[in-house]
């Protein structure tokens, strides 16, 4: 069968998926944009979510097309409400979530630039960054979160790692954020766990889907999640960044003030090595580096006592000293983390009193303590 044979297949599916609001099927909605059908039978197409759309859609379409034979493989590209309504892109989708702005399709990501007010004006901003992946980053981003939360503040947290996004699993939380607001100006309302506000793309795509995209889209989406979002009134802003020193750091710097970045690592030469380029970085774009977390710092055998230095000691202690930074302290390796982050509830909350609980809620509170001496 011939590519435009499967396409008309494909697109009949499709028509046979309706909204059970509004009745219309979602070729006729619009929600299917730049469908492409290759000779192997692999199926491309973008999905703009709208306002009024149940949860189960994107399932739907995906199922009515997978059904059929001679198909391959079919990846579909969420793609959220954009603020204002453009034409749709004439060319295969590049990216998960379209930059706002009239006129712009998905993928047509505009350069950032910094925007007083994104946030409330008396909102701190905690970047959390590391040099490396693997180090625990989003583990303490999201412990700091809950420990805010749990002392009485009003706590975001936006999950910046578009490759990695972490943050939904370890609070436990599953589905769709909605979408409130008038057609043209609709707003993303976010998830909830913990007392902790939280936006991901990892709400957004489906448990296999990797976000495959070029850097500078990144940006575009960080701009949605910050402008884009109904986060209140907070008074604590946590971002859990990717690792590295690429667009997400950058772009996120240029939107919003930042009032501190506490970097990760863990004790080996390879973890610090990375972390010191990170430092260095936020040095050049003039944000402050409120200091360095060491995780994974000794293990305490259960059954003797003994202490294994795993991943060697003293290594984030050493760097601070030496970039000359704060040393904010260590995190043994727990298995109470390992549980915490596999059920969703964060280690400050559901452990406090181990070994691990302990060390993240001091560290929690040097870090309250550091931002609110900072003058904005």
């Amino acid at each position: 069968m011939n590519e435009r044979d499967l396409r008309g297949r494909v697109l009949t599916a499709l028509a046979g998926v309706r909204h059970p609001v509004t009745g219309r099927d979602v070729v006729e909605s619009g929600h299917v944009q730049g469908l492409e059908v290759d000779e192997t039978g692999d199926v491309r197409f973008s999905f703009g979510v709208q306002a009024d759309d149940p949860g189960g859609l994107v399932r739907e379409a995906r199922g009515a097309v997978e059904a059929l034979e001679g198909i391959g493989a079919v990846k579909i590209n969420v793609t959220l409400p954009q603020s204002q309504q453009g034409p749709a892109p004439s060319g295969p989708p590049t990216s998960s979530v379209p930059a706002r702005g009239a006129g712009r399709g998905p993928g047509v990501v505009p350069a950032p630039t910094p925007k007083a007010g994104v946030l409330g004006e008396n909102t701190r901003v905690v970047a959390v960054s590391s040099g490396k992946g693997g180090v625990g980053k989003s583990m303490v981003a999201s412990n700091l979160a809950a420990y805010f939360a749990a002392s009485g503040k009003r706590v975001g947290l936006l999950d910046a790692d578009i490759y990695g996004p972490n943050i939904p699993v370890m609070f436990g939380t599953e589905g769709r954020p909605g979408v409130s607001g008038k057609k043209g100006q609709e707003m993303i309302e976010p998830m909830e766990a913990h007392g902790v506000r939280l936006m991901s793309i990892g709400f957004l795509l489906e448990k296999e889907q990797p976000a495959i995209m070029r850097g500078p889209l990144i940006s575009g989406i960080l701009k949605q999640f910050l402008e884009q979002v109904t986060w209140g009134d907070l008074d604590v802003m946590v971002v859990d960044m990717p690792p590295g020193t690429g667009d997400a750091q950058l772009s996120l710097v240029q939107m919003v003030d930042i009032d501190g970045v506490v970097m990760v690592t863990t004790p080996q030469e390879v973890a610090t090595g990375d972390v010191r380029r990170g430092i260095k970085m936020f040095e050049r774009v003039n944000t402050k580096v409120l200091g360095i977390v060491e995780n994974m710092s000794g293990f305490k055998c259960p059954h003797c006592d003994e202490e294994i230095e795993i991943f060697g000691s003293g290594g984030g202690e050493r760097l601070a000293e030496e970039v000359g930074v704060p040393f904010l302290g260590r995190v043994p390796l727990d298995s109470a983390v390992r549980l915490a982050g596999d059920e969703g509830a964060p280690t400050v909350l559901s452990a406090p009193d181990s070994g691990a609980g302990k060390a993240l809620r001091e560290i929690a509170d040097l870090v309250t303590e550091m931002v609110a001496s900072r003058s904005r």
